[in-house]
């Protein structure tokens, strides 16, 4: 069994896409990051980080109980695990080095570029232009890789897709104010369109949504999501 610490957004969707992908026997534990789960000392011992995603797995290597944390250590791990979603042993070297292309830019540029549009204070427009520009250059990386390609890596569907998959589900809020804003990237519209249309993704997009995730963006909330903005507390 494993235990998967979620929230709604781009990195643990990730793991619930493999999960649902998988097969694997799993059980949804919500941690509303809007309410400061995330820091709470019991989640801390999971992911000392204080982020989701997280998983537990009950039947870790040597049958002993095993904590996992970020996303794409998760999804490597779950694959070695499993055998799944890891291409060709040949592909190897490309799946880890786009693995971290996602982890190192893609990802993380895109989320910069969403604080910065949506929540960061007015008067920061170097900053704002800056993340969005460097979200919309790891685009087009991932767009000319993808031209006359099915798939991220070798011939076959994989962690790299669904780790990708995450974030380019989110490029309406990375891309803020375009109509369609994957229409100036034909080829990552295209792979998007098929890999959202796998069964296990509609699965995917369901996960969570019996819970009620805090939506007001109020003090709380805040301080919470963004704590190195405020002084410790005494």
């Amino acid at each position: 069994m494993i235990r998967f610490y979620f929230h709604p957004t781009p990195n643990p969707a990730k793991v619930a896409l493999f999960l649902e992908e998988a097969g694997l026997p799993y059980e949804m534990l919500p941690v509303d990051t809007s309410k400061g789960e995330q820091h709470l000392p019991a989640f801390r011992k999971i992911n000392p980080n204080g982020k989701v995603p997280a998983i537990v797995d009950t039947e870790g290597p040597g049958g002993r109980e095993a904590r996992v944390f970020d996303s794409s250590a998760i999804l490597l791990y779950l694959a070695d695990k499993t055998g799944k979603f890891l291409g060709s042993p040949e592909d190897r070297p490309e799946l880890l080095s786009w693995l971290f292309f996602i982890a190192s830019g893609l990802g993380p540029f895109s989320g910069q570029a969403v604080h910065f549009q949506f929540a960061a204070p007015e008067g920061l427009d170097y900053a704002r232009n800056r993340y969005r520009r460097e979200a919309e250059r790891h685009y087009q990386v991932l767009e000319d890789h993808l031209s006359g390609r099915t798939f991220i890596v070798g011939d076959t569907y994989t962690i790299a897709d669904m780790s990708v998959w995450g974030w380019i589900d989110r490029a309406s809020r990375v891309l803020k104010g375009e109509g369609d804003p994957l229409a100036p990237y034909p080829n990552i519209k295209r792979w998007f369109a098929a890999i959202d249309a796998r069964p296990a993704v509609a699965r995917a997009r369901t996960v969570g949504t019996g819970h009620a995730f805090k939506q007001e963006r109020d003090e709380e909330a805040l301080r919470a999501l963004f704590p190195s903005n405020y002084p410790a507390v005494a």
